[in-house]
């Protein structure tokens, strides 16, 4: 069992993040980031809340905020997760492949580790692409003065969305199996090519209006 990191101050995560433990790792601090940019839509929608301006849109700001709520605790999930699933792969590094015998089953060990570690940054991803479009309906109702907090969660969510799919593809780069790597890759340039541009919009948007 790992260390439940999301239980650590800020300043031990940071520390375990910069040390030369495998894990907590590129993948854990994108899902981190992600939870950041998603409690700052909360935040948004807890400004808004109550405010006679934003009287009309108070429904919607509701449901925003329980949809993020969700993904936020979804993202802070996948931190540990993450560290779970790097752990086999780490440990296969070490394997020995000295014979035949001991490269074959480092291979076939390798080989379902990296599909394991493939999946929770996809995870990330996904959540990531999710808060994207939360952050959205944030910016079109949210309240005026906050507005900039939207940018920000938007420009966190472009690069923790960025920083999950490294993790992806260096993954993938790795697989003997071609046809299932391609399938893990296409999915997650996918995202990107979808959701990278929407955050990118956000963030114009809210510049445009400061």
């Amino acid at each position: 069992m790992i260390v439940d990191y999301t239980k650590k101050t800020c300043q031990d995560f940071v520390a375990s993040l910069a040390s030369k433990e495998p894990i907590p790792g590129g993948g854990g601090a994108s899902a981190y980031v992600g939870a950041l940019a998603m409690a700052l839509g909360n935040m948004v929608g807890n400004l808004t809340l109550g405010k006679a301006k934003y009287q009309a849109v108070e429904q919607d700001i509701t449901l925003l905020m329980s949809q993020a709520q969700e993904v936020q605790d979804q993202l802070l999930a996948l931190v540990n997760a993450d560290a779970e699933a790097f752990l086999p792969l780490s440990k296969a590094y070490a394997l020995p492949k000295n014979t035949p015998e001991e490269k074959a089953r480092r291979t076939a060990v390798m080989e379902d580790a990296l599909q394991g570690a493939c999946a929770v940054p996809l995870k990330i991803m996904e959540a990531c692409s999710q808060a994207i479009l939360l952050l959205q309906g944030f910016a079109a109702k949210g309240c005026a003065i906050a507005i900039s907090d939207v940018g920000v969660g938007a420009a966190l969510c472009q690069a923790a969305l960025k920083g999950a799919s490294l993790n992806v593809f260096i993954n993938v780069g790795l697989m003997k199996d071609r046809q299932v790597a391609a399938q893990w890759q296409s999915r997650a340039q996918s995202l990107l090519d979808e959701y990278v541009p929407m955050a990118e919009k956000i963030y114009q948007q809210v510049m445009a209006r400061l």
